[in-house]
């Protein structure tokens, strides 16, 4: 493989895998109400949020970090009295004092915050304007969590899309030297994961300490206690601890655990199945660490790829693309071949394909665990040469193909799905 591609795709695993403290919608909108309020240079009399419906379902009903509390208000509050735009996802790491600051401030000024849905717009997209006296300032992000496409102050355009800053992720970049334009196919995940230099993939083993933390800690019992519960009962099976250990860090994660996460495509929860079942099933099958490395690359970045069909935010819950990556790393620490690496996504393509995202919340560690154990099945099948026929659903002879259409129905068929949750999930009895 040249040497230019290798780099790309080393920066796109970079910039799609970052650290993140709580989910990262209400972690995006806190970001979002932190430049704007560092833009309007005081503290704002009115904070109006417009949100894709996505990024709206996402932050009903999730933990905010250190808070003891759900939803957004307390994450715009949060970014009022403490935010740092300059943290990224990391926004709403705060010592006690700040978050008690951030209570306080909610308590005596709730009314300041309006929050409401904006459509048509980007699946992901969060805008932020914030008023006081006569002065107005606005900032946008869309496309991806931490990617501002537009700031202003009064009649002042500061910042927009088409201008490279370093207030994104990155520049905007044009033609093949960009990681995000990059042709990904998983004959190319799975030659850069097992080939290249394993000087040049160490990086990914960073993910391991953050999120392994926060699978410890979960195991005290966050949430529905999904992770400890299972541990309790796993009697030294190595799948269901394997499966315990990674949805426990969810539970910690979704029930507002300070810890901050590597995350993936935007998502903690995803970064965590990415990392968590594959370093230690490889750790109890004795398997080296360049394999666990190499595993860990593949894991990250078939995630990466399928997530690019489906869309950053999606009615389809993102354990689909990341336990498809998890069934991938499986069958490679198993001495599998690349056709049989193949037969496990088809396999889970015909599997979990529906799973609906119905918002972040603490039970997403179930869906996690659900996943999870579909990975170990179909990686199972697999590495014995077992496959779903192509005649099967959304499975095709090739792939690549069967990625496509799992995409088309995360992106296209999904719409409506999105509509009638964000309905039901807003009119509950």
């Amino acid at each position: 493989m040249e040497e230019s591609i290798r780099k790309q795709l080393k920066a796109l695993i970079m910039q799609e895998v970052v650290l993140a403290t709580g989910c990262t919608e209400p972690g995006a909108v806190a970001l979002c109400v932190s430049k704007a309020c560092e833009t309007l240079g005081k503290e704002p009399e009115k904070i109006e949020i417009l949100l894709s419906k996505n990024v709206f379902k996402n932050a009903m009903g999730v933990g905010i970090p250190g808070t003891g509390m759900i939803g957004l208000p307390i994450a715009v509050a949060l970014a009022v009295v403490a935010g740092d735009s300059r943290r990224g996802l990391e926004v709403l790491t705060l010592p006690a004092d700040k978050v008690e600051k951030g209570k306080a401030w909610l308590a005596n000024n709730a009314s300041r915050i309006a929050i409401g849905v904006k459509d048509p717009c980007d699946k992901l997209y969060i805008e932020c304007i914030c008023t006081a006296g006569n002065d107005t300032s606005v900032a946008i992000i869309s496309q991806r969590h931490t990617h501002f496409i537009y700031i202003a102050l009064n009649d002042k355009v500061i910042f927009d899309g088409r201008d490279t800053s370093p207030l994104n992720e990155g520049p905007v970049h044009e033609g093949e030297d960009c990681p995000d334009e990059l042709p990904l196919t998983a004959r190319l995940v799975y030659d850069y994961a097992t080939t290249a230099p394993i000087e040049e993939l160490q990086f990914i083993n960073e993910t391991v300490k953050y999120n392994d933390a926060a699978a410890t800690e979960g195991l005290k019992g966050y949430g529905l206690k999904t992770g400890k519960i299972l541990m309790e009962n796993a009697a030294g099976d190595i799948v269901h601890t394997v499966v315990a250990r990674t949805v426990a860090a969810s539970d910690a994660r979704m029930d507002g655990c300070t810890l901050s996460v590597y995350s993936n495509s935007g998502s903690g929860n995803q970064g965590i199945a990415c990392t968590l079942p594959v370093y230690n099933y490889g750790k109890a099958k004795g398997c080296s660490e360049e394999q666990i490395t190499r595993a860990l690359v593949l894991n990250h970045l078939m995630s990466i790829y399928i997530k690019r069909g489906i869309g950053r935010l999606s009615a389809l819950c993102g354990i689909v693309n990341a336990s498809i990556g998890v069934s991938c790393g499986i069958v490679y620490l198993h001495g599998g071949t690349f056709e049989q690496m193949c037969y496990a996504i088809k396999n889970m393509i015909n599997t979990i394909a529906g799973m609906v995202c119905d918002g972040a919340k603490p039970s997403c560690a179930l869906k996690m665990s659900t996943g999870l154990y579909s990975a170990f099945v179909s990686a199972e099948l697999a590495y014995h040469d077992c496959v779903v026929d192509a005649t099967d659903g959304l499975s095709e002879s090739d792939v690549d193909c069967s990625i496509h259409n799992l995409g088309r129905l995360g992106h296209d068929g999904m719409d409506q799905v999105d509509d009638t949750v964000l309905d039901i999930m807003t009119h509950k009895q």
